[in-house]
């Protein structure tokens, strides 16, 4: 039997760094992250350093990975404009893969993580629940270059690929993007001011249904899809199997919270936060927390965008069950647990 050699092209990223977790606990992998910085989280993989916007590092770095049979691309642009992410984000693929692709004769499975804005869940109201099979909106989607590269890059190969679309990916990691983190840190702060918790999402949004994935059940199926002949060569939506309406979620994560849960107030949290680091700040000193400048202990930005749809949205994912993966989440659970985490690590009281 080959032995199984997985490389992360962008593996510093919470999806990236539980699945280099999840392959040392699983055992008889030998990991490789590929990112510009080095991993702040522990895990037996090793760290290569390759900067994926340079076609010539990465045929300096990735060329030279000639025993990879397993390839997650976890990877994204950051700070770059949704017009702008097509060609950026499919260039950074495009350069990782024509790199490692041809020097790897090895190569079993390209694992590609996509999302929900693959059904344009960033434009509107969409087809729900969606299914793996719909139709593409109207591009530009850097979801769909990438893909389409993939795609024609596999024909005549022997390797296999997947397509995992998540949304919303919550964990335990202390990243940018990770909706349960500006929540604990919103509430933190509206409980030091003495006020009750708001969903300060627009009142549509509050009542819309939503879903959400577990960042381990996600690396869970990107393992599953990538080691499971008959999964090879699909697209799977990879949710937590379940639905919740912020309005009735909302009282649960106040009470965790112990605080009085106070409806809806639509609020810009970006704008809002900007005064906010004394604050915080003081908060830390008080409790003794883990010192985390105000900078890095939330993404507003982020928030505003994941509490903003005021529409359903809701991914099918009876594909990946009708193929074997029958793993689900709570997701009301799943928000609960996260928090647990973040005063277990001390980032809040």
């Amino acid at each position: 039997m080959t032995k199984q050699v997985a490389v992360i092209l962008g593996g510093t990223g919470m999806v990236g760094a539980n699945m280099a977790q999840l392959l040392d606990q699983v055992g008889g992998w030998d990991v490789t992250i590929v990112s510009r910085r080095a991993p702040e989280f522990d895990t037996r993989a090793r760290h290569v350093a390759c900067d994926m916007s340079d076609p010539d590092d990465c045929a300096r770095v990735l060329g030279a990975m000639g025993a990879t049979t397993h390839i997650f691309w976890t990877g994204h642009a950051t700070g770059t404009r949704w017009v702008d992410k097509a060609a950026r984000d499919t260039d950074l693929f495009r350069n990782a893969m024509t790199a490692i692709e041809p020097a790897s004769p090895n190569l079993v499975h390209v694992c590609l993580l996509q999302g929900s804005k693959y059904y344009g869940r960033h434009l509107g109201p969409f087809k729900t629940p969606a299914k793996e099979s719909d139709a593409r909106h109207f591009p530009p989607n850097f979801y769909y270059t990438q893909e389409d590269f993939l795609k024609q890059l596999a024909q005549g190969k022997r390797w296999s690929w997947s397509l995992m679309r998540p949304h919303i990916v919550c964990g335990y990691a202390r990243t940018d993007i990770n909706l349960p983190k500006p929540i604990a840190v919103y509430a933190t702060l509206c409980r030091k001011l003495g006020l009750p918790l708001k969903f300060p999402g627009p009142e549509a949004a509050y009542r819309a249904v939503h879903c959400a994935s577990d960042v381990e059940l996600l690396n869970k199926g990107m393992l599953w899809a990538a080691t499971t002949p008959s999964a090879a060569n699909e697209a799977f939506n990879m949710v937590n199997g379940d639905h919740f309406r912020w309005q009735y979620l909302w009282p649960r994560i106040a009470e965790y919270f112990g605080m009085e849960a106070g409806g809806v107030q639509q609020i810009d949290l970006e704008l809002m936060m900007a005064d906010k680091e004394p604050l915080w700040d003081e908060v830390v000193r008080e409790h003794g927390l883990l010192p985390t400048p105000f900078s890095e202990a939330a993404n507003w930005s982020f928030a505003n965008y994941a509490f903003a749809p005021t529409w359903d949205i809701m991914l099918d994912n009876t594909k990946a069950r009708r193929h074997g993966f029958q793993e689900f989440v709570d997701s009301e659970d799943m928000f609960i647990r996260i928090f647990d985490s973040f005063r277990r690590q001390r980032f809040i009281p």
